[in-house]
């Protein structure tokens, strides 16, 4: 009996090992890059996010959430994500500067998808709120719908960008 308890104890032990606790966000510093297009993050509005990867010691960060979503959505990844942050755009000084330590993790803030604003690059944004309250009041002057992380669909964040659309730059 006593080598079953002792194997049920190893698997246990090892059962914890591969919970590892995430990591905790980074604030946003001056020279940080956007990963796809390596440009300086501080010189464009609107939110950001920031992905860690298993191994690595410093997150990826993105220009615009939508580029960050659309990393997750694909298939093609350098290791196993551990944690995935966003801007908190309720509590974000302006859209021209959103923040540099107002993280909150994706899974659980409110997306607004669809809504008649551009992100930092240019591209339709889907913006993040830590708040539903927040995420409503914007789109009531923005328009758009909010979803959680899951529920934006592929269209929004994959696929070519209609740089033709008459977008706002939010205040």
């Amino acid at each position: 009996m006593k080598p079953l308890v002792l194997i049920a104890l190893i698997a246990l032990a090892a059962c914890k090992e591969d919970l590892a606790e995430a990591p905790d966000p980074v604030d946003l510093t001056p020279d940080a890059l956007s990963y796809f297009c390596q440009m300086n993050i501080a010189e464009h509005g609107g939110p950001k996010g920031q992905i860690h990867l298993e191994g690595y010691p410093a997150p990826l960060f993105f220009a615009q959430v939508r580029d960050m979503v659309a990393y997750l959505k694909s298939p093609e990844r350098d290791a196993d994500i551990t944690a995935v942050y966003v801007s908190d755009m309720g509590i974000a000084p302006s859209w021209r500067q959103p923040g540099i330590s107002n993280w909150i993790a994706a899974d659980g803030a409110t997306f607004v998808v669809g809504a008649n604003v551009a992100g930092g690059m240019g591209a339709r944004e889907v913006v993040p709120f830590a708040d539903p309250a927040d995420a409503q009041a914007f789109i009531e002057i923005y328009g758009g719908t909010a979803l959680g992380l899951p529920d934006i669909p592929d269209t929004e964040v994959l696929g070519p960008v209609d740089l033709e659309l008459s977008l706002e730059t939010p205040v």
